[in-house]
């Protein structure tokens, strides 16, 4: 019965310490998703981005285009708008190609690696000395008896969700 009790006497000192804290005039941006937002930042927004590679797959700029919109409004509390939110993405691909990963000793390849570029521009219009232009790079190997077009909707997404979860972790977690 003692345990119980200075269970409950500790668990209530915890809370109240919690609680005091928190009104003691200081602003903190946390979440369990990882993201750190302004408590201004209410929107964010994401403009189509074009394929401008030289080698194009017809799916990957909707792709690219939704995964940002579904990674910000899955973890974060930002409402999406069309156009001019206070996290503003806009972007294009520059680079879609399919190389040769790993040879085997007898000079075939044993696997390939699509590999996928894009330029993003980040305005943070809650902090401008927050907003960036980057270039994020993301690749999957397949194996090299297939073709491209056979793994390419299925490596696409995977490739884009890394894509997706850099952008989200360079504008939302300060790093």
């Amino acid at each position: 019965m003692k345990n119980i009790a200075k269970k409950h006497i500790f668990l209530t000192c915890a809370l109240a310490l919690l609680l005091g804290f928190g009104g003691c005039g200081v602003t903190v941006k946390y979440s369990l998703s990882g993201a750190s937002i302004p408590p201004d930042a209410k929107t964010f927004s994401v403009a189509y981005f074009p394929n401008n590679a030289t080698m194009v797959s017809p799916i990957l700029s909707s792709t690219m285009t939704d995964a940002l919109v579904d990674i910000f409004s899955r973890r974060t509390r930002l409402m999406q708008v069309d156009e001019g939110g206070d996290f503003a993405f806009e972007g294009e691909i520059v680079n879609y190609t399919s190389t040769t990963a790993s040879v085997s000793s007898d000079d075939y390849a044993v696997l390939n690696r699509l590999t996928i570029t894009i330029k993003v521009r980040f305005t943070n219009a809650v902090d401008e000395s927050a907003s960036w232009n980057k270039t994020f790079t993301a690749y999957e190997d397949y194996d090299s008896t297939l073709l491209l077009t056979e793994v390419e909707g299925d490596l696409i997404p995977q490739i884009v969700d890394k894509l997706a979860t850099d952008i989200f972790m360079a504008s939302a977690s300060n790093w």
